[in-house]
This record gives structure tokens, sequence and C-alpha cells, in this order.
């Protein structure tokens, strides 16, 4: 039981240190403002992108911590579909990963637009929407996957989690933080860029409050 809080821990733990490099790595008081073609990265210092992307690097592996846990919390109910959630999330942080690991390049070659040929900084552009930026629509089609069969196992029943836990699954914590970014600008430019973040942090706080919810229960039964 400890391990299982413990690594509901670190995966908040992750939820913090990845979205506090990401905020570093993104955040401008001009990021809605210039939003195409990065070039919201022109209002970003060369030490904030240094910054944020060791903090995102540091923090990253203790997601699939985080991911142990909802594993842990859901494989009472059913086995296969704890082992499937688990490898979604596995899958779901490698790829995003991949791609937290090169903004602070995408970043830099923004800051450089100057000391090079128009069409070479073109192609650089280019070449990086192509092979990373593409990795977030990715992302976003296994995350979908991930809550619908974290929903399905939840509804099953024989979790930690009760029934309704099933509703704040990441793909509907994601859609509802969206939502009230745009309604709210003034909150939204600062949430927004660190968005997965933000819906991993409600995530595993909920889950931990399951959790502590569910052992006080057994304790009191």
């Amino acid at each position: 039981m400890k391990l299982t809080k413990t690594l509901g821990y670190l995966g908040l733990i992750a939820s913090i240190l990845v979205g506090l490099g990401e905020y570093f790595l993104h955040y401008s008081p001009s990021i809605l403002e210039h939003s195409e073609n990065y070039e919201f990265f022109k209002f970003v210092t060369l030490n904030n992108l240094t910054a944020g992307h060791f903090l995102a690097v540091i923090g990253l592996p203790f997601y699939f911590a985080g991911y142990i846990h909802i594993y842990r919390m859901l494989k009472s109910g059913n086995e296969n579909l704890a082992r499937l959630v688990l490898a979604i999330g596995f899958v779901a942080f490698a790829v995003g990963g991949v791609w937290i690991g090169s903004r602070a390049s995408i970043g830099n070659i923004v800051h450089l637009e100057e000391a090079m040929d128009a069409k070479t900084y073109q192609n650089l552009l280019a070449h990086y929407t192509n092979h990373m930026e593409v990795l977030v629509q990715a992302l976003r089609v296994i995350i979908a996957t991930l809550s619908v069969v974290f929903a399905i196992a939840i509804l099953k029943g024989g979790t930690y989690y009760p029934k309704w836990m099933a509703v704040f699954n990441p793909i509907v914590i994601l859609v509802l933080l969206v939502v009230l970014g745009k309604l709210i600008p003034d909150l939204g430019k600062h949430m927004l860029p660190i968005l997965m973040n933000v819906t991993h942090f409600i995530l595993f706080g909920l889950s931990l409050y399951q959790f502590n919810k569910y052992i006080k229960n057994q304790k009191n039964a």
C-alpha cells in the first residue's frame, strides 16, 4: 500500500517538474498573439529554454512511476485492462519525452532566424514540424485511447476507484481545461502551454485522494 501511495506522489512530482520545465520553455506574455510558426519562442530567453529543458527531462521519468500507481489502483478490477492502461501510459510519455526534449532546440533555431537565410530557416521549421510536432497529434490519439480504457476499467468495478472517477479520465480533464483556458484568456495563457501536466496533476491528485479514502474505509470496515 505504501508503494502505491509513493508512486502516486512521484506522479505528482512529475507533473510539477515537467510542467514547470514546459512553462519555462514556452511561456511569454506574447504567447497567444504569436502562436504561429513557433514565433512565441522569440520572447523566451535562452536561459529559460535551458532551464526548462533540464527540468522537463529530470521530471519526465517520474511520470512512469505515476502510471504504475494508476495500474495498481486498477488491477484489482481487471488485470488485463490495468496492464493495457499501464502500457498505453508508458507509450504516451515515451512519445511525450521525445517531443519535450526537442523544444529547447527549436526555440534556439527561432532565436537564430536573423543569422541564416530565409530558405534554410523555413526548411528547418518544416523539418521540425514533420518530425516532432506531428508527435503532439499522435499523443492526443494515445491519450484519448488511454482514457477510454481507463474509464472502462473503472466502470467494470472492483478497482480502488468509485465508478464516477471514470468521468475524470485524462482526455475529459484536458478538454475541460482547454475550454476554461479559452473562456478565461488571462488564465489560459499560463495554463495552455503546460496543459498535459496540469491534466495529470489533477489526475494523480484525485487518484491519491481516492486511494487515501479507500484505505480509510478499509480500516473502518
